[in-house]
Formats: structure tokens, C-alpha cells, sequence
């Protein structure tokens, strides 16, 4: 008689756990299974450190509430704690999503006090923004200029992810999803070196955002994302 084939597959890697579930069987079995087999698991049954879970759907599509349900039955263990749910399938509005998120928006303007500017997607800002000028994106923000005012991007979805670029980085603000930073650096120290472009980003090992310069930071490989979308 053959084995009954496994609907959950829990496979340990340094940075945590991923489960891998069979993409053919009932959705119903597929959650009785995690739960027999999360419970089974002695070492999981243990307090511990916290452990990253990434859960792999394969090409099942799953909704809003599948997606609560999993992370429901997995957060009830008090040390693990969902990164991402992958699943190859996506509907037509979640790829209409995708596609605004990565979309460039390029803008050949000054942004000056009072103003503000604000898009879908990432944005490609050729200008300056002075003090009190204020630009914020939903991706990531690019500009071939001096910041000097308020930059803001990765709203709407914190997308933790996103980065701001900027030949002179001399900001009073910046802000990536919900975290905040005031500049600490001297403005007219920045504004007189010698520049090269400079990138911000959220360190989530700090919890807070990072300035340095592009070079240093992809050879340190810091940078949560590619420049290839620029």
C-alpha cells in the first residue's frame, strides 16, 4: 500500500522556517495537516527565540481570509511569526496592483516651499526640492537634484522595502513606510562636500533609516532592493 503523500512539508533554514504545501488537495486538509503537524513538532512546542516562517502556496491562489487563517493557526505559537505567504498565482487586480507599485514617474520640476508633490508608484524627480517642499511616493523615491525638504516614501502599505536617493541628501525629514528621521546632519556641511549619490533606507536591525552613499552600501549589501528599476 502506498504512503499517504505529505501536504505539508516543514523545511528549516538559517533565517527560519518554510512550509511547503501541496498545491492539488483540499484547502480544508491542507490546514488540518499544518495544525497535526505544527503540534507534533517537539521543537516548536519549546519557548524560544522568535523564528521566521515563510509559507509557500505553489500555485494554489489564496484569499484575504486563507491568508488570516494561516497566520492564525502559526502566531498561536508564540515564537513564530509569518514573514510571507508566496503564491504563484496572482488575480488581475493584485497584477494591476504590481504593476502601479513599479511603475516610474518622472517629473522635471523645483519643488519649492509650500508645495507638495505626491504620486502612485516610484518616483524619478529631475530638480531640487527646497526647504518646506514636500514629495512622497508609494515606492521608492529617486531625485537627480538636491533634497532639502520633506521626502516620504513607501506610503500607503509601509512598505518597509522602499528607498530614497538623492544627489544631495540634505533632507529635514525622511520617511519609509511608518518609520520617521529628522536630518541630524549639518546642511551646510552637505551642501558644500563633494557629492556623490547618497541612499536612505530602513535598517530593520535598528528600526531606524540609514544614510550612505550608494557604493558603500551595495558593496556592504544593505540595500533592500536592486537599482536596475531606475
Amino acid at each position: 500500500m502506498p504512503a499517504t503523500q505529505s501536504l505539508v512539508t516543514i523545511k528549516g533554514r538559517k533565517d527560519g522556517l518554510v512550509l511547503v504545501m501541496n498545491e492539488a488537495c483540499a484547502y480544508r486538509d491542507l490546514l488540518i495537516e499544518l495544525k497535526e503537524k505544527l503540534a507534533a513538532s517537539t521543537n516548536l512546542n519549546k519557548n524560544g527565540p522568535v523564528i521566521s516562517v515563510k509559507i509557500e502556496m505553489g500555485n494554489r491562489y489564496i484569499d484575504a481570509d486563507q491568508r488570516d487563517q494561516l497566520k492564525q493557526i502559526i502566531h498561536s505559537y508564540d515564537h513564530l511569526k509569518v514573514e510571507e505567504i508566496h503564491s504563484n498565482v496572482l488575480t488581475y487586480a493584485e497584477l494591476d496592483k504590481i504593476k502601479e507599485q513599479e511603475k516610474m514617474v518622472t517629473m522635471v520640476r523645483i519643488v519649492r516651499s509650500g508645495q507638495v508633490l505626491s504620486v502612485q508608484g516610484n518616483l524619478l524627480l529631475i530638480g531640487d526640492v527646497n526647504p518646506g517642499g514636500v514629495i512622497s511616493a508609494s515606492g521608492n523615491i529617486y531625485v537627480l537634484g538636491s533634497l532639502r525638504g520633506v521626502a516620504s516614501a513607501g506610503q500607503g502599505e509601509d512598505r518597509k522595502d522602499a528607498v530614497i536617493v538623492a544627489s544631495i541628501m540634505a533632507p529635514t525629514q525622511l520617511k519609509i513606510g511608518v518609520t520617521m528621521s529628522r536630518n541630524e546632519r549639518n546642511t551646510a556641511e552637505v551642501l558644500t562636500e563633494r557629492h556623490m549619490f547618497e541612499c536612505a533606507y530602513l535598517d530593520e536591525h535598528i528600526g531606524k533609516i540609514v544614510i550612505d552613499r550608494i557604493q558603500t552600501t551595495m558593496k556592504k549589501g544593505n540595500l533592500p532592493f536592486t537599482l536596475n528599476k531606475m
